[in-house]
């Protein structure tokens, strides 16, 4: 990724107004903002709360429970105005009117020249309370949302007293939007900034598409909301979004003589929303906007905030940034909250953050135990990925091998990931010497004595697992963890010669495991709770999203997604094009069709795999020698650049008219296309019998309680399978298609082409109830009994 352009900083000595102060000026050269589709929005984390006393600016204690804004008034006349709404200080409705309150007494005091905003618990403010989006989609009450604007434009930026924001912790979202309306921003050095309102589906709604713009100029902003990107105070310093920099015993003291200085004309009393010296000029601003709107509708095109986003910032421009705000942004913004992309989007965030929430386990009252230490046995892909991602995290890993010669492998195979994460810009350069001290190669097992964690990722091989966990048994501490990587194997069956049930587990990661943020953690029938809690703890400390499932072939994702690559072989078997069936998949927002990922993931798990999918699913297996007869051909895949793909070194991959002989041989021998003629279909059957057959196997998984909570299966689906995340994940998709007609789809297919459609009784009675399937059992049992 290329450096971002910033531009130099020009500070000016302002005529102290009440009025909204313009500064104009030339822009520096404008450029074009790197657009990516973040995945992440503001993770919301449990902390203490604390309140600030403004006696002395230091923080005190406050319940956890407490949701309130304070006002203290101190001895020079500033009233600290402080957010207290654990454990990030979202921005609730209540907290909404709690400031409107405020600000009203603090302007109605006669003893207060001047404010200070800051927030409790060594935070400044995470965002609005996505809480309240959630209460919006499900009863279309829109009007839960709060007035900001009467709030942050006409009673803090417009104010006839001074603000100034005290800045620690993070001013995320509605939290930066408060900052930019202050007249000055002191901050600590790493707090963090940015607007990440598009990753829910909406845009900023409190004045930041126009406010940030004016602060740091059009290309670095338009970058940190499309890319919903994070900078630190010290670089928003450089940009011009933070006055001064202090540290956090200073910020209140620092904030509080900034804000005296401002009401005593000593310092520009400078409103955000007035300034235009860092726009430049119409055509540079359009060329920017110009270039944005482009690259969006390559990687957006499903996502309508991101067009809409540019919009309301050319409205600004144009008009003015008043108008900007409160005829376009606001506007907007109300459209935006109860549209379908948002309401996936809110959806799949507030399920990332449910999938850690484990009965039986996180609600028990355990405490989970440290992990130093972690053994990984096998450096091949999978190993080597596993033990980069642990190494970047600062836990110390023992690589074990069989060989010296596999071991060096291994050991270089780490190094080029990490390398491969610093050109991602995900790690820096100099953390690579410091990841490399913490591993150490072994040929044995004399390193296992003092390691807490023990994970394998050797082949799927069940008599191989069984015997290295027999050994391993023999070396390790009582308290070691025996973690397995198997994507298929029954673990009940891996820890039937050991003594040590209860800590064997299953540590699924997604490859490539040092990116993928999918773990799935997968109890077998005796692993105990602590197990689980000390595994769920690693996968968040390795910055991955763990989901616990319970123990089948194919665990949660690859069992529901089994009958993904099962459909698309019968597609062609039925005489539709692989490439047409991998556009209609792409066009959909996977990042692939299903043709093109069996070459990047290869052809010799899906060929070791085979059996044991056909021997657990039986008549609803799909049986296919496609993957034989591409091998035959001498068809690796990426492996070897040649698949259904032509894959050349730097360049994109080209579908491969060659392999049409390939596919007319599968057809021949198939013999499914009726009367020897290809079936006619259009796209929406062709995306239909590819996905509904998925969602019919999850409907089995979560009939078998295999997940906890349906939101778990779309949070593995969209982090493990790449399903579009706008779209929820595959169950909140499902619902939105409706249980009637799935189920009325599979029926008929399953009339015409066998078994693998047969509609599961979970799916079936969800249909006729009307059900949707992503509701707890006892609906189904309400609905039942309301009937009777």
């Amino acid at each position: 990724m290329s450096r971002s352009f910033v531009p130099s900083l020009i500070i000016k000595k302002e005529m102290c107004s009440r009025q909204s102060s313009s500064r104009v000026g030339r822009s520096h050269q404008l450029y074009l903002p790197i657009f990516h589709h973040s995945v992440s929005a503001c993770a919301l984390s449990l902390s203490p709360s604390l309140s600030l006393s403004a006696a002395t600016g230091r923080p005190a204690m406050a319940s956890p429970s407490v949701m309130r804004v304070t006002m203290e008034v101190d001895a020079d006349g500033v009233a600290i105005i402080a957010i207290c709404n654990p454990p990030v200080n979202a921005l609730h409705p209540a907290i909404f009117d709690g400031l409107s309150e405020k600000y009203g007494e603090a302007m109605a005091r006669d003893d207060v020249k001047a404010i200070v905003l800051t927030g409790a618990a060594s935070k400044f403010c995470g965002g609005f309370d996505i809480n309240t989006f959630a209460r919006i989609h499900q009863t279309g009450d829109m009007s839960l949302l709060p007035d900001s604007v009467k709030l942050v434009s006409h009673m803090m930026e417009e104010g006839r007293k001074p603000s100034v924001a005290a800045i620690q912790g993070l001013a995320l979202g509605g939290g930066l939007e408060l900052t930019m309306a202050c007249h000055a921003r002191i901050s600590t050095p790493e707090a963090q900034l940015g607007l990440p309102e598009l990753t829910l589906g909406i845009i900023p709604g409190s004045g930041g598409t126009q406010r940030l713009a004016r602060l740091v100029g059009l290309p670095k902003a338009v970058e940190m909301m499309l890319q919903s990107k994070f900078i630190t105070a010290k670089e928003g310093k450089e940009l011009g979004l933070i006055d001064a920099l202090c540290s956090p015993d200073e910020l209140i003291k620092m904030s509080c003589r900034c804000a005296l200085e401002i009401a005593t004309c000593r310092r520009p009393w400078t409103k955000s929303l007035g300034r235009t010296d860092k726009l430049g000029s119409l055509s540079e601003a359009r060329a920017v906007l110009s270039m944005s709107r482009q690259q969006v509708k390559k990687i957006a095109t499903s996502m309508p905030q991101y067009q809409a986003c540019l919009d309301v910032i050319e409205e600004g421009l144009l008009f003015g940034g008043h108008a900007g705000v409160l005829k376009q942004e606001n506007k907007v913004f109300k459209e935006l909250v109860p549209s379908k992309t948002s309401r996936a989007l809110v959806h799949v965030f507030l399920a990332q953050r449910s999938t850690t929430k484990v009965p039986g386990v996180t609600d028990v009252q355990l405490k989970p135990r440290q992990i130093r230490k972690v053994a990984v046995i096998g450096g091949g892909l999978m190993g080597s990925g596993i033990a980069t991602a642990l190494l970047v995290s600062n836990i110390s890993v023992v690589l074990k091998e069989v060989n010296p010669q596999f071991l060096q492998r291994g050991q270089k195979m780490i190094a080029a990931n990490l390398e491969g994460l610093v050109k991602r810009g995900s790690l820096k350069r100099d953390r690579i010497s410091k990841a490399m001290s913490l591993l150490k190669g072994a040929l044995d097992y004399s390193e296992f004595k003092d390691v807490d964690m023990v994970i394998e990722a050797v082949l799927e091989n069940i008599s191989l697992k069984q015997s290295i966990f027999s050994d391993i048994e023999k070396v390790c501490s009582p308290h070691c963890i025996f973690a397995t990587n198997t994507s298929t194997i029954d673990l009940n069956v891996v820890s039937e010669k050991t003594n040590s049930q209860e800590r064997i587990i299953g540590a699924h990661f997604f490859s490539p495991a040092h990116i993928m943020p999918l773990l799935e953690i997968v109890r077998a029938e005796k692993t105990s709770p602590q197990a689980i809690l000390d595994l769920i703890t690693l996968g968040k400390r390795i910055k991955k999203v763990p989901v616990v499932v319970g123990n089948c072939t194919g665990f949660a994702v690859n069992r529901a997604f089994f009958p993904y690559g099962q459909g698309s072989k019968l597609l062609v078997s039925l005489g539709i094009d692989v490439f047409r069936i991998d556009r209609v998949i792409s066009s959909f927002g996977m990042p692939m069709g299903p043709f093109q990922l069996q070459d990047v993931a290869g052809y010799g798990v899906g060929l070791a795999t085979r059996q044991i999918y056909a021997a657990a699913f039986g008549e609803r297996n799909f049986s296919s020698d496609l993957m034989d007869l591409m091998v035959q051909d001498g068809r690796q895949g990426k492996n070897n650049g040649k698949g259904y793909y032509i894959y050349e070194k730097g360049r994109k991959p080209k579908p491969d008219p060659g392999v049409q002989h390939v596919i007319e041989e599968y057809r021949k021998r198939a013999k499914t296309m009726p009367g020897g003629k290809p079936v006619t279909l259009t796209d929406q059957d062709i995306l239909e019998m590819i996905f509904f057959p998925v969602v019919n196997e999850a409907c089995r998984v979560m009939d078998e309680n295999v997940v906890i909570r349906a939101s778990d299966l779309d949070i593995a689906s969209v982090l493990g399978m790449g399903f579009p995340k706008y779209r929820g994940g595959l169950i909140f998709w499902a619902d939105t298609v409706g249980a009637p007609y799935i189920h009325s789809r599979l029926s008929k297919w399953a009339e015409i082409y066998g078994a693998i459609f047969k509609p599961s009784s979970y799916l079936e009675q969800r249909a006729k109830s009307s059900i949707p399937l992503s509701a707890p059992s006892t609906w189904l049992q309400a609905s039942t009994r309301s009937r009777m």
